[in-house]
């Protein structure tokens, strides 16, 4: 892994790492602004072409073109006779909207996705990785809420994958 000046640190595919939770507003037209921070990141590495999908948790995950089309390609492999996979497949690829970065650094979001995250004005973006989340600002802080709620009720044992990570 390199790093790239302020774009931060380059995954294995060459695309930068998103992170941090961002507030941004969605205007009259549906049209959700990106943060300025991640412009440049999205037109080197995808040309600003992206996919907008659903969430299990009623928002919507964005991802760069390439990123989305390996997992589109896993998806597509799991097997149709599995009710679970075909529901994944089903609720993921079936909501798959293309997207692109226009001139002002915005992204249509398609009316069907915003109703399904009750998207409004306020909006938060939050970075994970190799994707954004898009939430509703005021689902977003309940979530959190909650789950800080729960990680303090919680405290114990850690699963071994989470047991490795030190932060």
């Amino acid at each position: 892994m390199g790093q790239s000046g302020r774009k931060g640190k380059i995954d294995d595919k060459g695309m930068g790492l998103f992170r941090g939770v961002n507030n941004v507003t969605l205007d009259a037209k549906g049209r959700l602004s990106i943060p300025t921070r991640y412009r440049a990141q999205l037109k080197a590495s995808c040309d600003g072409q992206m996919v907008m999908t659903v969430d299990r948790e009623h928002s919507l995950l964005l991802y760069p073109l390439p990123v989305w089309e390996d997992i589109e390609r896993k998806l597509i492999k799991l097997p149709t006779l599995n009710k679970q996979a075909r529901r994944l497949q089903r609720l993921l690829i079936g909501h798959a909207t293309e997207c692109e970065l226009d001139g002002q650094g915005r992204v249509l979001v398609s009316p069907p996705l915003r109703e399904f995250a009750e998207l409004d004005k306020k909006t938060v973006m939050i970075g994970q990785g190799n994707k954004f989340e898009i939430w509703n600002e005021q689902a977003w802080v309940t979530k959190r809420d909650v789950w800080f709620e729960e990680e303090i009720a919680e405290e114990g044992d850690l699963s071994p994958e989470l047991g490795t990570l030190s932060l």
